[in-house]
């Protein structure tokens, strides 16, 4: 499934990377740690506010929600109120490359 709702308001608003507080488009992982969904969060700084597109890794509903930003950011699904979370990027890199490594 695509997530175009946000590509749309972007090209309906014109927005350029220099206008955005926070955009980030990544993978989403269910309740067994696998990369089954999606989720693309953009802020603008017009507003402020986060919206969210997203395909829950836990059911595949597809959703999108319109919530205040703020870390740490995550939405709950829909359907099935599984909660995707959003992580700071280097922060999941740093506990993926420990649990990555053996004891």
């Amino acid at each position: 499934m695509e997530l175009k709702k946000i590509e749309e308001y972007i090209a309906k608003n014109n927005i350029l990377p220099k206008d955005c507080l926070y955009h980030t488009n990544r993978t989403a992982k269910n309740s067994r740690k696998e990369p089954t969904g999606k989720i693309r969060v953009l802020v603008p700084k017009s507003d402020g506010k986060a919206r969210a597109e997203y395909v829950c890794p836990e059911c595949g509903f597809y959703g999108y929600s319109e919530t205040e930003w703020k870390r740490p950011f995550f939405v709950k699904c829909e359907k099935c109120s599984f909660k995707i979370s959003v992580p700071k990027l280097r922060a999941e890199a740093k506990k993926e490359s420990k649990a990555g490594k053996p004891d």
